[in-house]
C-alpha cells in the first residue's frame, strides 16, 4: 500500500512541475525545458532527483494545453506572424534550402521565440558572407545539440532581425538535409518544413492543440 501511495505522489509531483514548468515557458519567455522544470521544482519547494522530473514531452503536452486555454486569439494571431515572416525569410534564402523547425513549426511559438531556420551549404562562411553582401547585420553563436549517433555536436548559428522578428539560421552541411538532427523534446529526428508546407499552415488555422494540420507535408 505504501508504495502505492508513494508512486501516486510522485506522478501528482511530476505532473505539477510540468504544469508550472509550462507557465513559466508560456509566461516567462523562457525556452530552455531543463530550466524551467529546475525552477518550477524550486518554486514549489519539492526537492527532486533528475529521474523525478517531468521529461521534455510531458511539459510540452502541458504547455500545448496551458495555450489552449489561456491563449485565445492572440496566441493564434502570434503563430501566424511568426510563420508569416518565416516564409517571408524563406524565400529571401532559397538559394540555402531552408526548412523551418521549432516552436513557430510546432504551434507552441511566443513572442518571445526566434524562428528558427536550418540553412544548407558545404561552404560555412557562405551564409554569413550572402548577409555581408546584403549589408544585413547579425551575430554569430555556437550552440550543443545532440547528434544522430547520440554524441554531440557544436553547432553554427547566425542571428538577425527579420520583419521585427528574431531569426537564428543554424548551418548544416548538404548532406544534413537527409537527417535532421534529434528533437531536444521529444528524442525523434526534429521535423523539418519548407516554404511549400509554411505557406500551407498559413492557409490553415493553427490547431487548438498547437498541433499541424496535416503531418503528410512534412520532411
Amino acid at each position: 500500500m505504501h508504495s502505492k501511495k508513494s508512486a501516486k505522489k510522485s506522478i501528482h509531483q511530476r505532473q505539477f512541475i510540468a504544469q508550472e514548468a509550462a507557465r513559466i515557458i508560456a509566461t516567462e519567455g523562457q525556452r530552455n525545458y531543463g530550466t524551467a522544470k529546475r525552477k518550477a521544482a524550486d518554486r514549489l519547494g519539492m526537492k527532486c532527483s533528475r529521474q523525478q522530473l517531468p521529461s521534455n514531452l510531458e511539459i510540452e503536452r502541458e504547455l500545448r494545453t496551458y495555450q489552449a486555454l489561456y491563449g485565445g486569439n492572440q496566441h493564434t494571431q502570434i503563430q501566424q506572424q511568426l510563420r508569416s515572416s518565416a516564409l517571408d525569410a524563406m524565400n529571401y534564402f532559397a538559394a540555402f534550402h531552408p526548412r523551418l523547425v521549432g516552436p513557430v513549426l510546432e504551434g507552441t511559438a511566443d513572442q518571445h521565440t526566434r524562428i528558427t531556420l536550418h540553412v544548407f551549404s558545404d561552404d560555412p562562411d557562405a551564409v554569413p558572407r550572402f548577409l555581408y553582401d546584403q549589408s544585413i547585420a547579425f551575430e554569430q553563436e555556437s550552440r550543443r545539440i545532440r547528434w544522430h549517433d547520440n554524441g554531440f555536436r557544436s553547432l553554427d548559428i547566425v542571428c538577425l532581425q527579420w520583419s521585427e522578428q528574431q531569426i537564428e539560421l543554424c548551418l548544416f552541411g548538404t548532406l544534413d538535409q537527409r537527417q535532421a538532427p534529434p528533437c531536444p523534446v521529444a528524442g525523434r529526428p526534429q521535423r523539418r518544413a519548407g516554404a511549400v508546407e509554411v505557406e500551407y499552415l498559413l492557409t490553415e488555422p493553427v490547431m487548438s492543440s498547437g498541433g499541424l494540420a496535416d503531418e503528410s507535408f512534412m520532411h
